[in-house]
């Protein structure tokens, strides 16, 4: 499908693409990159650390879609420069209450190398902002905004680096112990992943506001008229191209609603949330009725506007998921699908992106859903299919 006028055509990068990591192969790489992870934690100065601990214990602010669209819907000079003041602040103070995080997570998670690695990576984003002057003129902001488009740019792989670190931490733990029932480790992932959502929201729409020739309706990331059939279309059909990449085709997807409502929204939040669901059933479908005489059924999608909020229900008849199976559906790495990561010698470097077995695909897109107060729901049946159910609010 081409790009519509009212939204450029989204190249959809899954935020779980594990096939850009690195494996370790021996226990004498991994001891390597322990001592240089360790090396380069120790190359921050006691004073930097001081620093941070002392930024971490304030208070951060919180900002709502609503005020971000009402704020950037007139990105003058003055406008820019009281955005770049707040978040040469606002940054600084989430910034540092992450990096303190992971240094103090139970089990030994902090000292995993991926985790020292992903802890430097916001020591020197920390370090960068509080080396930065005071923002007093548009030279000053233009400047700043570079610097954080180079932060925003460092922190791109931060979602698969942790989940590396995860993974060693699984693979280094007695196998008595039940991953999924880790608790502080789940509320952990949580916390960090909805603060990395927020950071890279604020620097996205601060740095977008800079468009000269911005589409219609759209302010930074934010779409003032965001059609959620359409957003719906492209996602299901960026899901499709992955499954038929995979098994060779892939189920139709139908989607009910009114092609002509609208609402504001972020399109790149609704398409990783939407193609996620998508690519879920589509494996669950296909996997089903991969040998079988009868056509697979399809996936419905339907999207329902209310007076006070938007529900989008995806629901396929791909055998649903077992009852042991639900408890566990929101913890991180866990899947009903192998783990690519145990199954390849080399991941390597690349952009393809597997259709399942990495396990964030839910946890990450009901954070999402969360961050502007709504939520994600799955309901299944066991031998019958699942649905998924997606309260979005304005």
């Amino acid at each position: 499908m081409k790009s519509s006028k009212l939204y450029p055509r989204i190249t959809h990068k899954p935020l779980l693409s594990f096939l850009q990591l690195l494996r370790f192969k021996d226990s004498y790489l991994q001891n390597q990159v322990v001592m240089a992870a360790k090396k380069a934690c120790e190359s921050f100065s006691k004073s930097l650390i001081e620093e941070v601990h002392r930024w971490g214990c304030l208070k951060q602010t919180g900002v709502s879609l609503r005020y971000m669209m009402e704020f950037g819907s007139k990105p003058i000079s003055k406008n820019l420069l009281i955005s770049a003041q707040f978040l040469h602040k606002e940054l600084a103070i989430r910034i540092a209450r992450r990096a303190i995080e992971l240094e103090n997570l139970p089990y030994g998670l902090s000292q995993k190398p991926a985790i020292l690695k992903v802890r430097d990576w916001y020591l020197d984003s920390f370090r960068d902002l509080r080396a930065f002057p005071d923002i007093k003129n548009m030279n000053d902001e233009r400047e700043f905004t570079e610097m954080i488009k180079a932060i925003k740019v460092r922190h791109n792989n931060v979602v698969p680096t942790m989940a590396l670190g995860v993974q060693q931490l699984k693979k280094g733990m007695d196998p008595k112990i039940v991953y999924e029932d880790l608790v502080e480790i789940h509320q952990f992932l949580d916390r960090f992943y909805m603060s990395r959502i927020g950071i890279r929201m604020l620097i996205g729409q601060h740095v977008e506001l800079h468009n000269p020739n911005p589409p219609p309706f759209v302010v930074g990331y934010i779409h003032t008229k965001m059609s959620p059939v359409e957003v719906a279309t492209n996602a299901s059909e960026d899901a499709r191209a992955i499954c038929c990449r995979e098994y060779g085709s892939a189920p139709d997807v139908r989607i009910y609603g009114d092609p002509d409502f609208t609402f504001p929204y972020v399109p790149a939040h609704l398409h990783l949330m939407v193609f996620e669901l998508v690519k879920n059933s589509l494996r669950a479908v296909q996997e089903r009725f991969m040998d079988s005489d009868k056509v697979a059924p399809p996936i419905r999608i339907i999207v329902a506007d209310g007076i006070e909020d938007v529900t989008i229900k995806v629901s396929d008849e791909g055998g649903g998921i077992p009852r042991s199976g639900l408890p566990k559906i929101f913890t991180y790495l866990y899947s009903t699908a192998k783990n690519p990561l145990d199954e390849h010698s080399d991941l390597g470097i690349g952009e393809n992106v597997t259709m399942a077995g990495y396990g964030y695909g839910l946890p990450i897109s009901r954070l999402y859903a969360r961050y502007f107060g709504g939520d994600l729901q799955i309901i299944s049946m066991e031998g019958y299919g699942a649905l998924a159910i997606l309260p979005l609010f304005f």
